[in-house]
């Protein structure tokens, strides 16, 4: 079994780059961004609510050297074809399903921050996972922004590289996500829950308590690559903005930002008959998986690995039922990993229109259970199954330049 864990090395990457730009080993950084998955808060980062992420032991890796008589960005991918070569004076504009929209637009976020690039880079980027669910878009943009920064003498807090990154997602590639991905990516330690408000912006890494058991990550995909772009994910949020429109205007607060992190939990009870169709279904998964993410780190807390895994499955069934985005064969995954032996908890890792699951097993049962979902997704979908590994992985830290 292909246990999912970091492959290659440093010394390989950085010959990359000596290879294809004829740079001095010596002068070559790495920046190591790591995926991530998201056990409670489906859907709520963009509504302000607050969200539980975990980055995990496999990243996108970017080795680059500066470049500073050239105000260049030149790159190539080992996961995607051509090179990328643009002027930081004349940033290109979008161009769908392009890889290199994610360091045009890291140039373009820094820039319209005001922080002055005076140095371009050479680098080569690779990172085998881009099937969508674990944020490899934002753990790309994270190794872009870390590069840049690098190479022309920036420091830039994380809180402001969420801001940027989000920057790039919702300014340069018009996905309208919060901070959810770059905060787990950026923020995430070993071992530990990080619990980010999206609403002040502020975090917490919480230690596990005493008693829970011991677990590993089990990433399913599903074999489904549609970018999240051409789903419906935009209409979705879309859908809670109308809600809380709605909500707000009940309250008597219409001129208050249209997010229902506005409305209070108190509020959303009085109210919530104002709203029908589609926006009622999204605000009742919201105000629930707030209510989920704030059980669901009390149960960290104390150590209570069954609770925790009954509310991931619960925040599943409630992005099926209320939110509506799971895509057929993303459901039948969800099915089959909740009923697999072993598992604590299940839920779609991303937004459930491509990619893949996630679910928390005990190690004793990880092997079994890696084999069990790879037979019964055969069996539900063939036709998908050739190109949906199920891979094991454990928790790691967040983004950072690493050393030679």
């Amino acid at each position: 079994m292909l246990r999912m864990a970091e492959t290659g090395g440093t010394a390989p990457r950085i010959e990359a780059v000596h290879r294809r730009y004829g740079v001095d080993p010596r002068q070559v950084r790495l920046v190591r961004a790591p995926y991530r998955i998201c056990p409670l808060g489906a859907h709520i980062d963009h509504q302000l609510g607050t969200v539980t992420a975990m980055a995990i032991d496999r990243a996108v890796w970017l080795a680059f050297a500066p470049t500073p008589a050239d105000r260049r960005v030149r790159l190539t991918s080992r996961s995607f074809a051509g090179e990328v070569d643009f002027a930081l004076d004349a940033v290109p504009d979008r161009v769908d399903g392009d890889w290199g929209n994610f360091p045009r637009g890291a140039v373009r976020a820094l820039q319209a921050a005001g922080h002055d690039l005076r140095c371009g880079i050479v680098g080569v980027t690779d990172g085998g996972l881009a099937e969508g669910g674990l944020s490899s878009s934002a753990a790309i943009g994270v190794a872009y922004l870390l590069a840049l920064q690098a190479a022309n003498g920036l420091v830039v807090a994380p809180n402001d590289n969420i801001r940027l990154d989000q920057a790039i997602e919702n300014g340069y590639l018009g996905l309208r996500n919060g901070i959810l991905d770059p905060a787990a990516i950026l923020l995430s330690r070993r071992d530990q829950l990080t619990v980010i408000d999206c609403k002040t912006m502020t975090h917490e890494v919480v230690p596990a308590g005493a008693g829970l058991r011991p677990f590993r990550v089990l990433i399913a995909f599903s074999g489904l690559r549609q970018a999240l772009v051409s789903t419906d994910y935009n209409r979705r949020v879309g859908e809670c903005q109308q809600a809380a429109t709605a909500l707000l205007a009940a309250t008597g607060r219409g001129g208050t930002q249209a997010l229902l992190g506005h409305i209070t939990q108190e509020e959303y009870d009085a109210h919530a008959g104002v709203l029908t169709g589609p926006p009622s279904r999204r605000a009742a998964h919201v105000f629930a998986e707030m209510a989920r993410v704030r059980n669901g780190v009390a149960a960290w807390r104390r150590g209570d690995t069954a609770e925790l895994g009954r509310l991931m499955t619960a925040s599943g069934h409630s992005s099926i039922h209320n939110y509506e985005c799971g895509a057929p064969p993303l459901i039948d995954l969800y099915d089959i990993l909740h009923t697999t032996d072993g598992v604590y908890g299940a839920r779609f890792s991303g937004a459930g229109f491509r990619g893949c699951c996630v679910a928390l097993v005990a190690p004793e049962a990880a092997e079994d259970a890696v084999a069990s979902v790879r037979r019964r997704y055969a069996r539900a979908r063939p036709e998908l199954a050739a190109e949906a590994p199920v891979l094991l992985c454990d928790s790691d830290d967040g983004a950072r330049l690493v050393a030679q």
